[in-house]
């Protein structure tokens, strides 16, 4: 029973969501700052990153650094 009253109560959620967005053409926005609010700077918090992550991570910084010049 308490599973039906949840299921209903998501499905209204989401119908009203669908009609807010319908009306306002609006989306449902993150929260103010993400991770980085929460002192979260980076998602692997490895001292020494695997391979894949360094190539990323240098990645990253060579297309950080085409845009300043």
């Amino acid at each position: 029973m308490i599973f039906l009253y949840t299921l209903i109560i998501f499905a209204l959620f989401f119908l009203l969501a669908g009609i807010g967005y319908i009306f306002q053409k609006k989306v449902i926005n993150g929260s103010c700052g993400g991770l980085a609010n929460v002192g979260v700077d980076k998602v692997c918090s490895c001292e020494k990153p695997c391979f894949k992550r360094r190539i990323k991570n240098k990645i990253a910084e060579l297309r950080g650094d085409k845009g300043q010049d």
